[in-house]
């Protein structure tokens, strides 16, 4: 009795580890998504103003290009741990597994989302005609990622 219960012991101990992994890729998959989907409201907001779904307001559009730009600012390495992929955690993320084989490449298109969403937060106050013609950098530096290193579904 005293050895099966060592066993179940030295079981538990060494699949711990495990399911701490697997929670811990699953947090930063749902923190993730949480950090795109106040991309996607401030920045909806601002493509609002823009096709005039919205009525343009200098004070929002500001609040939200200065939001975007702290959020484009934001560390967030930590949520990017890797097997944290479709395909390492399928039904969790559109993440695909490309974002870890070229992983510098993927700064790139970072750098690119940072220098859009600080020439917005910027300019966005000054007029719907300067939100107009800063907001397609935005949606290019999205884009770029999206193409390259987002499923289209999970």
């Amino acid at each position: 009795m005293r050895v099966r219960s060592l066993m179940l012991l030295a079981a538990l101990a060494t699949s711990v580890p495990v399911l701490a992994m697997a929670d811990a890729r699953e947090d930063a998959i749902e923190a993730r998504q949480g950090y795109y989907r106040m991309v996607k409201h401030n920045a909806g907001m601002l493509f609002g103003m823009v096709k005039g779904d919205i009525p343009y307001d200098a004070a929002g559009a500001t609040t939200h290009a200065k939001n975007l730009s702290a959020l484009a600012n934001l560390d967030t390495g930590s949520m990017w741990p890797e097997g944290s992929d479709k395909a390492s955690m399928p039904g969790k993320t559109r993440a695909l597994p490309v974002a870890w084989e070229t992983f510098p490449a993927i700064m790139e298109k970072q750098a690119a989302f940072v220098k859009a969403a600080e020439t917005l937060a910027a300019n966005a106050g000054n007029g719907p005609d300067a939100l107009r013609a800063d907001i397609g950098a935005l949606g290019a530096s999205c884009k770029g990622c999206h193409e390259t290193y987002r499923a289209r579904d999970f």
